[in-house]
């Protein structure tokens, strides 16, 4: 296994561009073998057409509302950068920051730690608080338990960091003599604003796609409503699943782990609608994975994962937690998803969006990686008090 995850992954020549792409291609390819495959063809439709009408419209415009509301502040994070100065605010702030659905917030205060900016409770603050683009998932799909897991982890976050403050000197864990790289739109003026076939895929489709995906919320038959063929919409969702899973799969070269939990790198000042597409085909292609999982192993195996899970008892919530140690989005958005589909309860949710660092922990491993392991472990800590609280109050 290790040899051939090594070669999937060995630097390619010149010549052989074309293998670099075959990587993430992989998964549209997939799901059209699933789909043209006769025992496999129903589950996977419905799977694709639920991603895309349940779960990515729903997404894509929570992140338009999101990206439109931060465009209107200061986007150089100038003000941010002179409230974090004062230190009896640095843990509220950095804590406020990784509520805020996505990863950037936790990355800001990261940069800023390394700079000398912040303390070293802030950033287990932002790391605890933080959920990543599960976030965004949770509150397109359950509103009320998405507020409720950042308005948890924000809390939980504010009482870590002061923790860790009180407990460690000033400038703790934080990296001397690092030459660190500023983002790559560091100013506004040397970005150019750019929108591509995938954001202007969206900036088109996403008020016919949320108006689809209202109606089948409110348990509206589309295609009697619209005089369609039965079956057209579940079709048609499935076809723009296929869509956005194609979209993801030729943005990036897949060469590493990150490259395939991670979000696309993106530009701070690129198109509102490059952004929402981004975000939205990544966490619509973990959806999927996790969907699909979820269906084929009751349909292969006759494996019901709702009935596995609960045979786990005290250990779930702990796989919520150890799911959350892993860097990235990808693992914590399968978690997530397995959620809302009934298959875990709400006390590994708990543990995997307290313990879940997202897309942060890449920068924090590049810039400060002592910094950047102490810190998960010590976000851990809390997410395995308040799942087990959770657990055993509740759920036992």
């Amino acid at each position: 296994m290790t040899g051939l995850l090594s070669r999937l992954f060995a630097p390619v020549s010149k010549g052989h561009l074309w293998a670099i792409k075959k990587r993430r291609l992989l998964a549209p390819v997939m799901l059209l073998a699933l789909v043209f495959a006769e025992p496999t063809r129903a589950v996977t439709i419905s799977v694709l057409a639920d991603a895309f009408w349940q779960v990515a419209a729903y997404v894509a415009a929570t992140l338009a509302l999101f990206h439109y509301l931060t465009d209107k502040f200061d986007r150089q994070g100038a003000w941010l950068s002179r409230l974090a100065k004062r230190k009896n605010l640095q843990v509220v702030f950095s804590a406020a920051m990784g509520a805020l659905p996505g990863c950037g917030g936790a990355i800001v205060v990261i940069t800023q730690f390394v700079r000398g900016h912040l303390s070293f409770g802030s950033v287990v603050a932002v790391l605890t608080a933080t959920m990543g683009d599960a976030a965004f998932l949770l509150l397109a799909t359950r509103p009320s338990d998405g507020v409720f897991m950042i308005g948890l982890g924000f809390a939980v976050g504010v009482v870590s960091g002061q923790i860790v403050d009180a407990l460690h000197r000033d400038g703790f864990m934080r990296p001397k003599n690092l030459s660190s790289k500023l983002p790559a739109c560091a100013n506004q003026s040397d970005c150019q604003t750019h929108i591509s076939v995938q954001g202007r895929f969206w900036q088109w489709l996403l008020i016919p796609s949320l108006v689809m995906a209202l109606l089948g919320s409110m348990q509206f038959d589309t295609d009697t409503l619209l005089h369609l063929p039965a079956g057209a919409s579940e079709w048609a969702g499935a076809a723009l699943a296929i869509m956005t899973v194609t979209f993801w799969a030729l943005a990036r070269e897949a060469e590493n782990y990150e490259s395939l939990v991670g979000e696309d790198p993106k530009d701070s000042a690129s198109h509102l609608f490059q952004r929402v597409a981004q975000d939205t085909n990544f966490v619509t292609v973990w959806v999927i994975a996790a969907f699909l999982v979820f269906e084929l192993c009751v349909l292969w195996l006759g494996l019901d994962l709702t009935e596995l899970f609960s045979g786990w008892g005290a250990l779930i919530p702990l796989m919520g937690v150890i799911v959350g140690l892993l860097p990235g989005c990808g693992p914590q958005i399968l978690v997530t998803s397995l959620y809302i589909s009934g298959a875990i309860p709400i006390s590994a949710q708990i543990g995997n969006a307290i313990s879940n660092d997202g897309d942060a922990l890449f920068p924090a491993i590049a810039l400060a990686p002592k910094a950047a392991i102490v810190a998960t472990l010590y976000s851990s800590v809390p997410a395995l008090i308040a799942a087990y609280s959770y657990f055993w109050l509740v759920e036992s």
